[in-house]
């Protein structure tokens, strides 16, 4: 799964394992909606290392999911209370983060 609401999903999980760099680079590129240009041009580093960084950044988010798998259990525990919207909120206000 490789869409960009996915990497939102798992930014909002564990983007604050990120470096700075890589936080900042990916919220420009993904939340913001910037091209690799524009985000070199806005930082005043090379096309080139903005790509390398949002290219880790997405690699660890998948890291750390492999290996603590919240968006999973998130998505799981959503899914189980679908029809049970009160339910649903209480639990994602728990986890702090709300899946789309």
């Amino acid at each position: 799964m490789e869409s960009n609401v996915y990497y939102a999903n798992l930014f909002d999980i564990y983007g604050s394992l990120l470096t700075d760099k890589q936080q900042e680079y990916f919220k420009y590129y993904y939340f913001e909606n910037l091209l690799l240009d524009e985000i070199s041009e806005e930082c005043h580093v090379s096309k080139t290392a903005v790509s390398k960084e949002i290219k880790r950044a997405k690699e660890m988010l998948i890291y750390y999911e492999e290996k603590l798998n919240f968006y999973k259990i998130i998505e799981n525990t959503r899914n189980e209370f679908k029809n049970d919207e009160n339910t649903l909120k209480r639990i994602e206000s728990c986890f702090k983060v709300n899946i789309e």
